[in-house]
C-alpha cells in the first residue's frame, strides 16, 4: 500500500497506541513508541513547523509495522 502523504503525527500516535504501543516522550521533539509484547521500538521526531509526517518516515514506519505484525 502506498504511504499516505498527509499523515499527521496525531493520526500516527492514535494508530500506534491502538496497536498496543506506549508513548515515551524524549527531549525536545523526540518521541518513542514501544510495544512491550513485541519488544519493538519506533523512534522519531515530531514534525515541525507543521504537523504532517514526511513520506520517507511513513514508509519506514510501515516497514517496521509489517516486520512486527508478520515477522
Amino acid at each position: 500500500m502506498p504511504p499516505k502523504k498527509d499523515l499527521t503525527f496525531e493520526e500516527l500516535e492514535s494508530l500506534l497506541l491502538s496497536c498496543g504501543y506506549i508513548k515515551l516522550e524524549g527531549k525536545g521533539s523526540s518521541v518513542k513508541f514501544y510495544h512491550q509484547e513485541k519488544d519493538n521500538l519506533i523512534n522519531l521526531h515530531k514534525p515541525h513547523p507543521g504537523n504532517i509526517l514526511k513520506v520517507y518516515l511513513v514508509k519506514q514506519i510501515q516497514r517496521k509495522l509489517k516486520e512486527v505484525c508478520h515477522g
